[in-house]
């Protein structure tokens, strides 16, 4: 993708991220993750995102520094991985939270550990691990390789409604923020 297309409102990116491919040129391979399902998190007025009351801090400083950046942080033992997006200064991101494994399956099946296939990706700490992406790419684009967003498959239907795992967050625990593939089986959580 050309970085002009990280350039467009928050939730209209996150929906239309839904269908692209994460492309891994990893040591061992290509990988390849159809995005089926992002969350997007609207920065200083979203009470859900690291960014709320425009918090700064180590981990969330790549947030400010505008569209297409590589946003990356550790949850429990997994690597979760996000676009930023919104201009320069306003700390918004999309989480990836499921892709469909489309190349690479011996690779990710591996680093799965031989799980069966509909559990390597359905998860936003699942599709990091199944598609070897580590923390080392927090801050870089998602235009450069080795690990950047391409053109993926049309897709035909998306869904909307709340994001997943947000209960401390007050009213954002509502917000239609979440946009995935209907009935894709890779999505993380059918509601």
């Amino acid at each position: 993708m050309d970085a002009s297309f990280f350039h467009q409102p928050t939730l209209e990116l996150a929906r239309n991220l839904i269908g692209k491919n994460i492309v891994h040129e990893h040591g061992r391979g290509l990988i390849v993750g159809k995005i089926v399902e992002t969350e997007a998190y609207m920065g200083p007025e979203d009470r859900a995102a690291h960014s709320f009351g425009n918090r700064r801090t180590k981990r969330t400083e790549v947030m400010f520094g505008g569209p297409g950046l590589i946003y990356t942080y550790q949850m429990h033992t997994h690597t979760l991985i996000n676009v930023v997006a919104g201009m320069e200064g306003i700390p918004n991101a999309i989480l990836i939270r499921a892709v469909e494994p489309v190349e690479g399956l011996a690779l990710m099946k591996e680093f799965r550990n031989d799980l069966p296939m509909k559990q390597w990706t359905n998860g936003p700490g699942k599709l990091t691990k199944a598609m070897g992406i580590t923390m080392e790419y927090y801050g870089k684009h998602w235009t450069e390789k080795p690990l950047y967003i391409a053109e993926g498959s049309e897709v035909s239907f998306i869904s909307t409604g709340p994001r997943i795992g947000i209960e401390n967050s007050g009213e954002a625990v509502h917000y239609p923020y979440r946009f995935w593939e209907t009935d894709n089986p890779f999505v993380s959580k059918m509601r």
